[in-house]
């Protein structure tokens, strides 16, 4: 059946794109886009002035696919395993922030979550000592086993999962992804069985890196049709300040500030990076195994940054380079 549906859609590949309404595809107007980002970001002005909104926490960097719109094929750090009394060490830092300041915590940077051992221990220990952390989870789904589901719906706060599918045939997965498409889609398969069943409370959504709208809507199209309990959604192609190069990135940099001021994102070394984006840590805030958490993020120079919302293109490096546009 599955396979039937896709030469359907697949052919011929000059088709014109099944209906989508645009508003699953809102990266394609800017305006919106920069709307949405001024409205996220005005929206943490208060609390999140002194305590981050989002945490990445990346304790292993390993990652089973090797997508050529990512940094990890060519990451220095590929391996690293963070110790476990620096993970102890970081989630001793965060439960400084106050018990009513609820944030995001994502238990991954560059990599797959579902390849990290610990990862089920670390996340008990977040619900325990961290009860206002919701957690995110991206993944591409590759090592998502139903025992890893069962596991998962054990775990508190879930705010979503997403998986990282990209394509909806084997062809373009497997040339880009480098990981069999036939075993990622029984994944789906179960996975879209429980949520069906009410086994999965948190949303689940299947994601794709935009390459153009006859592919991008095409792959919309295959998510309602095959995984109607799933949201399908399409975010904007960033080239990670210059670390990944691509010619369907965004040419210009919005006249904005970003969302991900308010944000820590903790590399396995230690290194916390400027960003989601800045996927070698090549411009580091701080290192969390000689400073706390809190400290990297109350630096008087990051602060102004939440404080003053200045267009990033007015604000340095390596912000001033940065087209990032998804939230």
């Amino acid at each position: 059946m599955l396979l039937s549906f896709l030469k359907q859609l697949l052919s011929p590949r000059t088709a014109k794109p099944p209906y989508v309404n645009l508003e699953d595809l809102p990266f394609y107007d800017l305006e919106q886009l920069e709307r949405k980002i001024v409205d996220k970001v005005e929206m943490r002005r208060t609390r999140y002035l002194d305590w981050p909104a989002f945490v990445h926490l990346e304790t292993i960097a390993l990652c089973n696919a090797a997508c050529d719109f990512c940094p990890y094929p060519s990451l220095e750090r590929k391996g690293t395993r963070m110790p476990d009394a620096l993970i102890e060490k970081i989630i001793g830092d965060l439960s400084d922030i106050p018990p009513d300041v609820r944030f995001q915590l994502a238990p991954y940077k560059v990599s797959e979550p579902f390849l990290e051992p610990r990862l089920f221990d670390i996340l008990e220990r977040v619900n325990t000592r961290l009860p206002n952390a919701y957690i995110s989870i991206i993944t591409n789904g590759a090592a998502l086993t139903e025992r890893k589901i069962d596991q998962l719906r054990a775990v508190k706060n879930v705010a979503y999962l997403n998986v990282s599918v990209n394509f909806d045939n084997p062809e373009e997965y497997e040339a880009v992804m480098k990981i069999p498409f036939e075993r990622t889609v029984r994944r789906l398969d179960v996975l879209h069985r429980r949520k069906l069943n009410g086994d999965l409370s948190f949303p689940v959504r299947l994601t794709r890196v935009s390459d153009n709208m006859l592919t991008d809507t095409r792959f919309v199209r295959w998510v309602q049709v095959t995984y109607p309990a799933f949201e399908p959604i399409v975010v904007n192609r960033n080239d990670w300040i210059g670390e990944v190069g691509t010619d369907a990135a965004a040419a210009e940099v919005p006249d904005v500030p970003c969302h991900r001021w308010f944000d820590m994102s903790i590399t396995a070394t230690g290194k916390v990076a400027m960003c989601c984006m800045d996927g070698e840590a090549k411009y580091p805030k701080g290192d969390v195994n000689t400073s706390h958490v809190l400290k990297i993020y109350n630096q008087p120079h990051l602060r102004r940054l939440r404080e003053q919302l200045a267009s990033r293109r007015a604000v340095g490096e390596p912000c001033n380079r940065c087209t990032y546009l998804n939230y």
